[in-house]
């Protein structure tokens, strides 16, 4: 499975690289990192009629992970992305909004690989 994975965070690709090593070598799981909603966009453009799942950030300089959100739901019908927010803020307004513009899950800073890892391999 490809996964997008979209933050303003560099060191978030070094993160991803070390926590799923073992998932990235043995082919399971490959990992594109964007670090703007604009570079997600570009990505996804290449990335057309591939199974893909989204992890984006939702505070982010320039177009937020809500507005990439709401622009990929709105323009990726086939296949239809799966999309998790990752925010620092567990907030009600964005949990709210974040759903409401359709998105698949939310998950929360600093990232319980763990349990993201259970939830990528119901997925898969």
């Amino acid at each position: 499975m490809k996964i997008l994975v979209v933050d303003d965070e560099k060191d978030v690709k070094i993160l991803f690289q070390q926590r799923f090593r073992k998932e990235i070598k043995k082919g399971e799981l490959n990992f594109v990192f964007a670090f703007s909603g604009e570079d997600a966009l570009n990505i996804m453009k290449t990335m057309e009629q591939e199974a893909v799942l989204i992890l984006s950030d939702i505070n982010m300089p320039g177009m937020s992970g809500l507005e990439l959100l709401e622009t990929i739901k709105k323009n990726y019908v086939k296949p239809p992305p799966v999309v998790m927010m990752i925010t620092a803020y567990a907030d009600e307004e964005n949990h709210t909004m974040a759903k409401k513009l359709g998105a698949d899950d939310f998950l929360t800073k600093p990232l319980d690989f763990k349990l993201l890892k259970e939830k990528l391999i119901t997925l898969t």
